[in-house]
């Protein structure tokens, strides 16, 4: 199993990371759905090939709302694709368990996506997402740069799933900013062409105005 880390001098990971922090190279042995053949997931070959990278971390396999979860993900990765994203899910199951599970349960008939199999749970750790009391990650979404820049972070609870057309209009918000840096997305800000904001002295308290 490989699990390297490439960390800066001054890089600090005791406690996660946070938004804003460049993320480290890393790799994790993988089930490689879309083929039925085990691989290796490297964030470094992600980063050199250009690629926003979305992690989504997950209790376990076999179990319930992971497998809804999955469901929807199948649904518009192609979507993720098409924005020049890689999704990986992430567990800390073996690689024989991913291929077992997708196998046997027919929610993830349509999964094409790469699963992560994080046995010894560092990279679990280094996003903190990691429940050391009972070996299980909890819902950890996580969207990084092509240069390796955390951008966003969201931990939900077990019971909870997901909803990924957010996660999906996040990674669009990401893209357009990555070429638009002097504007803001709004919280209903959907695709290009939507209303954004440009901060200015002119926009304080003109933000009514300048949606409307």
């Amino acid at each position: 199993m490989s699990e390297d880390v490439d960390l800066d001098d001054d890089f600090d990971v005791c406690c996660g990371l946070k938004v804003g922090q460049k993320v480290p190279d890393f790799t994790m042995e993988t089930y490689e759905s879309a083929t039925g053949q085990f691989g290796e997931f490297s964030l470094k070959a992600l980063k050199e090939a250009g690629k926003w990278t979305v992690l989504v971390f997950y209790p376990a396999d076999f179990t319930f709302v992971c497998a809804t979860e999955f469901e929807a993900l199948a649904e518009r990765y192609e979507e993720f694709k098409k924005l020049g994203a890689e999704v990986i899910t992430v567990s800390t199951d073996t690689k024989f368990v991913h291929l077992a599970w997708q196998r046997d349960e027919k929610s993830l008939a349509k999964v094409k996506f790469v699963m992560g199999a994080d046995q010894t749970a560092f990279v679990s750790r280094l996003f903190g997402v990691y429940n050391e009391s009972n070996g299980l990650d909890v819902r950890g979404t996580f969207i990084i740069s092509p240069d390796s820049t955390l951008l966003n972070s969201e931990v939900n609870f077990y019971n909870l799933g997901r909803n990924f057309d957010e996660v999906l209009r996040k990674l669009k918000a990401n893209t357009y900013l990555s070429q638009h840096g002097e504007e803001a997305c709004p919280a209903k800000w959907q695709n290009e062409g939507d209303k954004t904001l440009k901060p200015s002295a002119g926009l304080v308290g003109k933000v009514f105005e300048a949606l409307h």
